[in-house]
C-alpha cells in the first residue's frame, strides 16, 4: 500500500514537472492512434537515447515527456525529444536552430553548448543553458517544445558558471541554480526574472557537495515540503557519481542524504555502463518517479576502456524511502536490463526507413548537424534536386578558421552502417568529397574521392593526433561510386563500389580501431559523427552531389 505521505509528493510533483490536466500541444504530435497499443514488455534496454546525447534533463506536460540534451559545437543545437512512455524518444526540434540565436565561429570541439535544463510550465516551455567561450549562461523558451524558440536572454554574472537550472517555487519565485567555482567549487543559487535574465541578487554557494571534484549539474525539486539539491560530482568521467542534499529552506543549509552518492560504477570497472551523472528527475501521472542520466559504455584496449560514441541517456526507476531520500535503480546500480514496472505506459514511435533521400521540397531533416556554424552558402537541397549538393570549403575538417563543409548525425548505435552515393568530379589538386567519421579537429577519418594522375581515386586518410595517415588507396572508375562504414564496436571498415542502378562488389579499402576516435584517445565531451565532406583548398567549390544516405542500426 502506497505511503499517504507519497500520495503527497505525487501532488508536490506538478510544481515540478507541471500540471497532469494539462497536454502538451506540439506541431510534432500526431493524431490519436487507431491502431492496438503494443504489449509492455516485461523490462527494457538502456540507453534510452543511443549516441552522443548527453546531460540530459527532462519535464512532463500532462502524459507528455520532454528531453534536451548537450551539443557542444554542433547546429543546429538542443535536440528536443518527445515520448510517451520515457523510454521511446522522437527527434522533435532543435532549440538552438537559426543563426540569430548562437554560431560559434572559431572555437575549438567540446566548446559552446554545455549541460542545458528543460523546464515545463503551463504557458510555456524554457530551457536554460551555457554558451562556454560566448555569452555565459542564457535562457531561450517557446509555446511549442518542438519549436521555434527565442532568441537568447542572456544572464550577466561577474564570474564564471555553468550548468544552469531552475525550479518554479509555488509563490511563484523562481530559483536559478548553478555550478560555480571550477574545479573545486559547488552549488550557486539567486533568484531570477526570467525575462530580463537578471539576477535579484549575487548568486552565492548553498552546497559543496561531498568532496569530489567539479560538483557540476546541479538542480533544485521541491518536493513534499523539501528542497532537495542534486548534483554531479567527480568529472564527467568513470569517478562520476550523483549525490543529493535536503533542506526546509531553498537556501539551505542542507543535510546531505545518508547514502551518497545515491548512484555510481566508479568503483564497479566490469559494469556496462560507466561515468554515470548528470541527472534530472521527472515523475509520472501516478506517482511514479524516475531519473534520467548520462552513461557511457566503453570498450576494453590493452585493459583501459574507451568510448567513441559519446555520453548517452539512460533512464533508472526512482524509489522513496519511508525517511523521505530517494533510492535510485537497484541497490545503487544500474543493471541491464530494467523492470518497465512504474513507467506510465509503452509507447514505441515508427521506425525510421533505413534509406533517407533529399528533396528540394522538404527541409534538412533534424537529426543532421554543422560544425560551429550553418555553413550557409555550402550546402544545398535545390541546386540539383533530389540531391544534397556541397561546395567544398577552402578549409578542412582539422581547421579552426572557417566552417568545414561536413554535413553529419551522431553515430547511434556501436554496430552501425552508413552508406552513402556520391557524384564527384574533381578539378582541381587538393578537390576532395566523401565520407567522413569525425570526433574533433585533430581527430577523424575520411573516405574521399580526389583527382589522380589518370581520372579519380579514393582515398582512407585518418587524422590521429593532428597528423594525417593515409591507410588505402583505390583507383575509381568514371560514374557515380557509393561509399560505405561498417561499424562494430571494435573497428571501423570502409569500402567502396561503382553506383548507379546496377552497383558493383563491395570492395574493401581500409579499416581502423575505433578507439582511435575515442574521447580518451582525443579528449572532449562528443562522439563520433557519421557524416559527409567537401573540400577545395583552392577555392573551386566544385560540387558534390550526394543522392541518398543508408542509416542503419546492425545490432546495439
Amino acid at each position: 500500500m502506497q505511503k499517504p505521505w507519497l500520495t503527497t509528493l505525487a501532488a508536490c510533483a506538478a510544481a515540478l514537472t507541471m500540471s497532469t490536466s494539462a497536454q502538451a500541444t506540439t506541431k510534432a504530435d500526431t493524431k490519436a492512434d487507431t491502431k492496438a497499443k503494443p504489449a509492455m514488455p516485461a523490462t527494457f534496454k538502456n540507453p534510452v537515447v543511443s549516441g552522443f546525447a548527453s546531460d540530459p534533463s527532462v519535464c512532463r506536460k500532462g502524459d507528455d515527456y520532454y528531453l534536451v540534451t548537450s551539443t557542444f559545437e554542433y547546429l543546429p543545437g538542443l535536440p528536443v525529444y518527445h515520448s510517451k512512455d520515457l523510454v521511446h524518444w522522437r527527434h522533435i526540434g532543435n532549440a538552438l536552430s537559426r543563426e540569430s540565436q548562437l554560431t560559434f565561429p572559431g572555437r575549438k570541439s567540446s566548446k559552446a553548448i554545455f549541460a542545458p535544463t528543460i523546464r515545463c510550465q503551463p504557458d510555456a516551455f524554457y530551457i536554460i543553458n551555457t554558451d562556454v567561450e560566448g555569452i555565459g549562461n542564457f535562457v531561450i523558451s517557446a509555446k511549442d517544445p518542438a519549436g521555434p524558440w527565442s532568441d537568447p536572454v542572456r544572464i550577466p554574472e561577474p564570474e564564471f558558471g555553468m550548468d544552469p537550472s531552475l525550479l518554479f517555487d509555488d509563490d511563484g519565485t523562481v530559483y536559478y541554480t548553478r555550478h560555480g567555482g571550477l574545479r573545486n567549487g559547488g552549488a550557486y543559487q539567486a533568484i531570477i526574472d526570467l525575462k530580463t535574465g537578471k539576477l535579484k541578487e549575487p548568486a552565492k554557494e548553498i552546497w559543496k557537495g561531498m568532496g569530489g571534484v567539479w560538483p557540476e549539474g546541479p538542480h533544485l525539486y521541491k518536493i513534499n515540503g523539501w528542497y532537495y539539491l542534486m548534483i554531479a560530482e567527480g568529472g564527467t568521467s568513470y569517478e562520476h557519481r550523483i549525490t543529493m542534499a535536503r533542506s526546509r529552506s531553498p537556501w539551505g543549509p542542507f543535510e546531505p542524504h545518508p547514502d551518497n552518492p545515491l548512484l555510481t560504477h566508479m568503483n564497479r570497472p566490469d559494469a556496462l555502463f560507466q561515468a554515470l551523472g548528470h541527472a534530472d528527475l521527472v515523475s509520472t501521472p501516478e506517482g511514479n518517479w524516475w531519473i534520467t542520466l548520462l552513461g557511457i559504455r566503453s570498450q576494453k584496449v590493452d585493459g583501459k576502456g574507451h568510448h567513441h560514441i559519446g555520453r548517452e541517456t539512460l533512464l533508472a526507476p526512482v524509489k522513496w524511502r519511508a525517511d523521505g531520500w530517494p533510492e535510485i535503480g537497484q541497490n545503487r546500480e544500474l543493471p541491464q536490463p530494467q523492470s518497465t514496472a512504474g513507467l506510465p505506459g509503452w509507447h514505441p514511435w515508427p521506425a525510421a526507413a533505413v534509406r533517407e533521400s533529399f528533396s528540394a521540397k522538404k527541409p534538412l531533416p533534424l537529426h543532421w548537424s554543422f560544425v560551429r556554424t550553418y555553413a550557409t552558402g555550402q550546402w544545398s537541397l535545390t541546386d540539383k534536386p533530389g540531391s544534397l549538393r556541397l561546395l567544398g570549403s577552402k578549409t578542412g575538417l582539422e581547421s579552426l578558421e572557417a566552417t568545414p563543409t561536413f554535413i553529419g548525425r551522431r553515430q547511434t548505435h556501436l554496430h552501425q552502417r552508413f552508406t552513402t552515393e556520391v557524384n564527384f568530379s574533381p578539378k582541381d589538386a587538393g578537390d576532395a568529397a566523401g565520407v567522413a567519421l569525425r570526433m574533433n579537429e585533430s581527430h577523424h577519418l575520411l573516405l574521399g574521392i580526389s583527382a589522380a594522375d589518370k581520372g579519380r581515386q579514393l582515398q582512407c586518410v585518418q587524422r590521429l593526433a593532428d597528423k594525417p595517415i593515409v591507410h588505402g588507396t583505390a583507383a575509381l572508375p568514371e560514374g557515380p561510386v557509393q561509399l560505405q562504414v561498417d561499424a562494430t564496436p571494435t573497428t571501423y571498415s570502409l569500402s567502396w563500389r561503382a553506383g548507379g542502378k546496377k552497383p558493383g562488389a563491395w570492395q574493401a579499402l581500409c579499416s581502423v580501431p575505433t578507439y582511435q576516435l575515442s574521447t580518451e584517445t582525443s579528449s572532449g565531451f562528443t562522439g563520433v559523427y557519421m557524416g559527409l565532406y567537401a573540400h577545395a583548398p583552392s577555392g573551386g567549390r566544385t560540387p558534390a552531389d550526394f543522392a541518398w544516405v543508408d542509416f542503419e542500426a546492425t545490432g546495439d
